[in-house]
């Protein structure tokens, strides 16, 4: 079994009362039952942010080392008029 450690923390009375009735209803053994569980949630959630911000940033050099940006409009008007001359042309 892992090493615990006794915290004492502060909740809101809202969030008392949220601990007590999960006890209560019997979805949880125990409010340390909750709390573990709220904190691993909680640890999970921060390691996602984490990731994300990195994936992110990593994205973010991609497209700076891409080169230099192109209008999406006049893009789309020359593939058109690509499309529209193989078309045209007969070509596959």
């Amino acid at each position: 079994m892992a090493q615990e450690e006794k915290l004492s923390i502060s909740v809101s009375a809202e969030l008392a009362a949220a601990l007590r009735t999960a006890v209560a209803s019997g979805e949880y053994a125990s409010q340390d039952e909750v709390m573990s569980e709220a904190l691993r949630d909680w640890q999970i959630r921060r390691t996602d942010r984490h990731q994300a911000r990195q994936e992110l940033g990593r994205l973010w050099d991609e497209g700076l080392a891409s080169g230099l940006p192109t209008d999406g409009e006049a893009a789309f008007a020359r593939i058109r008029r690509r499309v529209d001359g193989r078309l045209a042309s007969g070509d596959d």
